[in-house]
């Protein structure tokens, strides 16, 4: 049985509600953001974690020390001036490391349940769907977030699907419980641009008007990029013009303001692509996927792209044939910006796990990579590809204490996430009991425990 309650809205709401406006122009031409975020830290208390093995996502080693969180934000790390009356935490000597941050998830787009109402993530009506959000699409009580945060997850970006060449935008969301997708967005982080090549839009998009080719993918691309920086030109000149979401989109890429991060698997695609950011003058901020990235280490490091990749999928498809194990470490020694991403729902609950199998594939190979070093492909590296490193990834003095203090080794299976806190806020407490639980089915009686 379920309870149905009944719904009444203040005048002035539905009042607001009808006379919704659209984003304003400012004078530079660029929109007042509409859905903005209203995110708000859960109450914390300062604590010293005394005795941590630390990682911190900014040096090669661990080290030995404490870790000040204070009024949300990290105080020192290592050693620091400790303040009079402050509560401490002994963790003897566990691991302290940064929060992951996974930078493709579809958390919310295809969420638990997995059934086909809830599939929101692509918009596969066009091959040029530029103007939709994926936050439109996310559902905040899927259980998924609640099961990443366990496994030390506190920032995710969640993007929409592959079927476009332009897919939409994404956002990075805080793991916090939100009934709105509003209460767990990231303030200020830039939007993203999904865009996909290869396989996907010919496949999809084939039979129903194209592209049917690689060829035809990149026309596509080409064509449309001219199309938004036309636009651009009219509204940087102010005045009067349409307004069109698909092109104010693309046209805030071109001004720097929303970041591509590009599904593509090939070598030679994603040296396609490069090419073809620098005759429209944009930036590909991270390839995803790129089975092949161990090919391009020098190009994807000459041009600052980031590389978000599997350990170990890969042979699944054509495009996917040529992959290695060493490709996430063989991308980081050549000097480009390596990272881990999950791309899966149940893959998220265990990226130190993922992480591990590629470092040690690596050293394997010949490579010497330190466990402090590899962790940047959790969390300093997603942090710099999705334009927030300054607020979050790494444990340093004045960043969001995102923090997880780890009940074994996080390179071994048997490491597991023992304490988690988004900015200073511990939201998972193995030992306590404390987590999340979604609030899916809060509205239905529980009839199985009888009368109370």
């Amino acid at each position: 049985m379920k309870i149905l309650l009944p719904l009444v809205l203040p005048v002035s709401a539905l009042a607001a509600c009808q006379g919704q406006e659209s984003p304003s122009t400012e004078s530079d031409g660029s929109t007042t953001a509409a859905f903005q975020s209203t995110y708000t830290p859960q109450p914390s208390t300062d604590v010293l974690l005394r005795n941590a093995k630390i990682i911190d996502g900014v040096s090669n080693e661990i080290r030995e020390g404490d870790v000040l969180i204070s009024g949300g934000k990290i105080g020192f790390v290592g050693t620091g001036e400790i303040p009079d009356g402050i509560e401490e935490m002994d963790v003897k000597g566990r691991f302290v490391t940064p929060g992951i941050i996974d930078i493709h998830s579809h958390l919310g787009n295809y969420p638990s349940p997995g059934v086909r109402a809830h599939g929101d993530g692509n918009e596969a009506t066009s091959p040029i769907t530029s103007e939709v959000f994926a936050e439109h699409g996310v559902w905040p009580q899927d259980p998924g977030f609640d099961e990443a945060l366990q496994g030390g997850i506190t920032t995710l970006h969640i993007l929409p699907g592959s079927a476009n060449l332009f897919g939409g935008r994404g956002v990075t969301l805080r793991n916090t419980s939100s009934h709105t997708v509003q209460g767990m967005k990231f303030p200020n982080a830039p939007y993203t641009l999904k865009m996909a090549c290869g396989e996907n839009p010919k496949r999809v998009y084939g039979s129903k008007g194209g592209p049917a080719s690689r060829m035809g993918n990149v026309a596509g691309y080409r064509k449309n990029w001219i199309k938004a920086a036309s636009y651009k030109a009219k509204r940087d000149k102010g005045g009067d013009y349409d307004r069109d979401l698909q092109l104010e989109t693309l046209a805030d890429v071109l001004d720097g303001k929303i970041l591509i991060q590009m599904h593509c698997y090939r070598a030679d695609e994603m040296v396609q692509i490069l090419d073809l950011a620098k005759e429209f003058d944009y930036k590909v901020t991270t390839f995803h996927h790129a089975v092949e990235a161990y090919k391009i280490g020098p190009e994807l490091a000459a041009s600052d792209t980031c590389a978000a990749m599997w350990a170990d999928w890969g042979a699944f498809k054509m495009e996917s044939f040529d992959y290695i194990n060493e490709n996430i470490p063989f991308v980081h020694a050549a000097g480009a910006c390596a990272m881990i991403h999950s791309d899966d729902a149940n893959n998220v609950q265990r990226l130190n796990q993922e992480v591990a199998k590629a470092w040690s594939d690596g050293n394997r190979a010949g490579l010497d990579i330190s466990k402090a070093e590899a962790w940047k492909w959790l969390s300093t590296n997603p942090a710099k590809a999705l334009g927030i490193l300054e607020e979050t990834g790494t444990l340093e003095a004045g960043k969001r204490a995102d923090i997880i203090v780890w009940d074994g080794d996080p390179f071994s299976t048997l490491g597991r996430p023992s304490t988690v806190m988004l900015d200073g806020a511990i939201l998972f407490d193995k030992n306590t009991g404390l987590k999340p639980k979604s609030d899916f089915r809060l509205g239905y009686a529980d009839l199985t425990e009888g009368p109370k």
